[in-house]
């Protein structure tokens, strides 16, 4: 596909051009290795490199047009150079032009908030394909083009890959998108253009603040998702947290809320919490679901609200709820011949991990014991995590902190880390074990029959990354394979 660069930088806030934006080109990159023959090569400035490093090498690939926020001192005849305000805005706009602006051609709904991104958007992904339609998902855990499973390599991809997945989802004849919105997407312009039918917040706590100076900054660049949300749109908020109205204090889209325990347009109580459901009465509506936890039952409410206001019908939306099964990683169990419960949860935020043990708290009797495992990911927010031992150790019988990600990070470091925020009267129930398989083989020694095995903060991972290799490691199947070796 070849198109005039003229046409692609249609509303790209542009400062000055040398050389002609009369030219085709056959694709949009941003990293310089992917450059062929006519591509624009975009210069952004990332984390770890900057993109203006690399313009001389995408030119001897056959880049004709170089968009970027410095020009280089270099100008070479023959190559158009863009300089523009701010390069990750023009690369979204960049990508809605190239792709014929997809996001504008089907339904699409952004999930932000700290926890629920994923389980609300893969959940009504799955109740829109159990309702008839052809769907796309946009998660951490998975893109889908109706049927065609896509892998995920970020909660909010870069925008070229966003109206790229869009523009087949537009191909495949899908009605509706899930996308979660990250606020590492927002910040880093790779929303920006895109066209929201509707947006949900789930809940603010603490994390990301190795990227977001504060916990203010970080809230601000949720709530921008929803002061860009058109007039047309809805926007959907959970009332319960204390942020919830902050998003929808300079919106213009269509203000809905939801709760459990506040006044709302979408209301639900809790009847009954097991190990096999909860009973939910939502708007005056009685259902049973698969989902387990009151943090699921705020999820189950978005869901709700959001098909609701996409126009299915609501007990249709209930009967639907009734089918929906837990997202991978999030809340999955299984039950060993012993009896023994091992649940994988993807917790790696306090509030998540102490959602997660309430509820099992909730649930069990006094006469189980629960034992946590959990660690904290490298290169990541430190100041979390001894809270998340603290929590662990202060809701569990028996707590195993061990390594998760520890990236480029010595591990030993975060474990001594987490450690320091386990209280005196925690000690005798807390242990230390680097080695994660290790650790969930411990964990599985020290069950007995009708205990409950927590392993938090991985979830739906199927790897380690140490020192910037990615291992195999997927907590579900290693601790089945430990269960089923002690059973024999």
């Amino acid at each position: 596909m070849s198109l005039f660069l003229k046409d692609i930088l249609y509303k790209v806030a542009i400062e000055s051009v040398k050389g002609s934006t009369d030219i085709t080109v056959k694709n949009i990159h941003f990293d310089s290795r992917n450059i062929q023959e006519n591509d624009v090569f975009v210069a952004i400035r990332g984390t770890i490199s900057n993109g203006h490093d690399f313009i001389e090498k995408a030119i001897s690939l056959g880049t004709t047009a170089i968009v970027c926020d410095v020009l280089p001192e270099n100008i070479q005849t023959g190559i158009s150079y863009i300089q523009v305000k701010d390069t990750n805005s023009a690369l979204a706009f960049m990508a809605n032009n190239f792709y014929a602006n997809p996001s504008s051609k089907l339904k699409l709904i952004g999930i932000t908030g700290t926890n629920g991104k994923t389980t609300v958007a893969s959940l009504l992904y799955q109740l829109f394909k159990k309702a008839g339609f052809k769907v796309g998902l946009l998660s951490t855990v998975k893109i889908m083009v109706d049927t065609v499973e896509h892998k995920a390599t970020h909660t909010t991809p870069d925008s070229l890959t966003i109206n790229y997945f869009l523009n087949e989802m537009i191909i495949s004849g899908c009605d509706y998108c899930f996308m979660e919105v990250s606020s590492h997407g927002i910040h880093q312009k790779r929303t920006e253009g895109l066209h929201f039918t509707g947006g949900v917040f789930t809940n603010l706590s603490h994390d990301h603040l190795d990227y977001h100076p504060t916990f203010a900054e970080y809230r601000d660049v949720k709530k921008l998702f929803f002061d860009e949300l058109p007039k047309s749109a809805f926007a959907l908020t959970n009332i319960d947290d204390k942020n919830g109205l902050v998003m929808l204090q300079n919106t213009q889209a269509r203000k809905l809320t939801y709760a459990l325990k506040s006044y709302s347009d979408y209301k639900a109580q809790i009847l009954e919490n097991q190990l096999s459901g909860l009973l939910l009465k939502i708007n005056d509506n009685e259902v049973w679901v698969r989902l387990i936890g009151t943090f699921n039952a705020y999820n189950l409410l978005a869901i709700f609200g959001t098909a609701v206001e996409l126009g299915l019908e609501k007990l249709e939306v209930l009967r639907l709820l009734s089918e929906l099964e837990s997202v991978s990683g999030r809340f999955q169990f299984i039950v060993s011949n012993e009896k023994i419960t091992a649940i994988v949860d993807y917790a790696h935020t306090p509030d998540a991990l102490e959602n997660v043990l309430k509820t099992i708290n909730d649930i069990r009797t006094k006469n189980e014991q629960l034992i946590t495992i959990v660690g904290c990911g490298g290169d990541r927010d430190k100041t979390k995590r001894p809270i998340m031992a603290n929590i662990a150790s202060t809701l569990s019988d028996k707590i195993i902190i061990t390594s998760d990600n520890p990236r480029t990070e010595n591990p030993k470091s975060i474990i001594e880390e987490m450690e320091a925020g386990v209280e005196p009267q925690n000690y005798k129930k807390s242990l230390s074990i680097e080695d994660r398989k290790q650790a969930i083989k411990t964990a599985c020694q020290l069950a007995n029959a009708n205990d409950i095995i927590l392993i938090a903060g991985k979830g739906h991972e199927t790897y380690q990354e140490i020192q910037g290799v990615k291992y195999d490691f997927d907590d579900m199947k290693m601790v089945k394979e430990i269960l089923e070796q002690l059973n024999k």
